[in-house]
């Protein structure tokens, strides 16, 4: 058993030095020597755990994607119809702030060309609109379908703002009223 749980605790290393390296140096410029070092193992120790370093960054991916669906359905299943799109964005503000190098992550692999990167990015963006629109429907959210586009479209803004550090990207014209 103890076998087990270290290798899942080492492979949750990896990945989390993955993400840093990923999101510091972006994919293409990182190594897995640079992943092996921030976690003081060796190099083929990581293959060890990961085929590939694409195979590592779908995990990094996945990690990030999860994290975001988990936070959102937590939302969807506690919050009133009224509050469901405030706490939505507050839950993303959440994660942007705590996780940033998760979102810078995302952003890199937006553009990345390999196939599978580029379907563990449809399938994150695809599960995280199928839950906001279904929420959205299911409470009686005019345009549900617009709200959904809109709720998204903001996200990608702010995360822009958190990548450039732009934070006035965030602020809206009306006061209190935040797009992420």
């Amino acid at each position: 058993m103890r076998e087990a749980k270290s290798f899942v605790s080492r492979q949750a290393d990896i990945i989390a030095a993955a993400i840093e390296v990923f999101a510091e140096t972006g994919y293409y410029r990182a190594t897995t020597t640079q992943i092996a070092n921030r976690v003081q193992i060796s190099q083929p120790y990581v293959f060890h755990f990961f085929a590939s370093k694409e195979k590592l960054l779908q995990s990094a991916l996945e990690v990030s994607w999860s994290r975001i669906i988990t936070s959102f359905r937590k939302v969807v299943e506690s919050a009133s119809s009224e509050r469901l799109e405030a706490e939505l964005i507050a839950a993303y503000e959440q994660i942007t702030e705590s996780y940033r190098n998760e979102v810078l992550l995302q952003m890199q692999a937006q553009t990345i060309q390999e196939e599978a990167i580029r379907e563990t990015m449809r399938y994150g963006f695809r599960e995280v609109r199928k839950m906001v629109l279904k929420a959205f429907s299911q409470t009686k959210i005019p345009h549900p379908e617009e709200k959904a586009m809109l709720f998204l479209a903001r996200g990608v803004l702010c995360n822009i703002a958190t990548a450039i550090r732009m934070p006035e990207l965030k602020e809206s014209e009306k006061a209190g009223n935040t797009p992420c």
